[in-house]
């Protein structure tokens, strides 16, 4: 029983961080219209991004300053998407 509460323990935070991005995953999936346009096919980019870092910082392979330059990276790239572009 002790080894199954600390397998719990120590599996709380990927486990967290696995539901959230599931959740965005379905979020996405239900908001969306029928079709891959530009902008879903980077929004599910985006999330596998910051997915799989997520969960490499969590388990300790990556520091918090390599995961900080992938988060600017995608708010960049994710601002950039959005904004207005003239001609278009």
């Amino acid at each position: 029983m002790q080894a199954v509460f600390e397998a719990i323990v120590k599996n709380i935070v990927p486990i967290g961080v696995l539901i959230v991005f599931g959740g965005t995953i379905v979020g996405i999936f239900r908001a969306k219209s029928p079709g891959f346009g530009k902008y879903i096919t980077s929004a599910l980019l985006l999330t596998l991004i910051l997915f799989v870092a997520s969960m490499a910082l969590v388990q300790g392979k990556v520091e918090w300053t390599p995961m900080a330059n992938i988060l600017f990276a995608v708010a960049g790239f994710a601002g950039g998407l959005i904004a207005a572009r003239g001609g278009e």
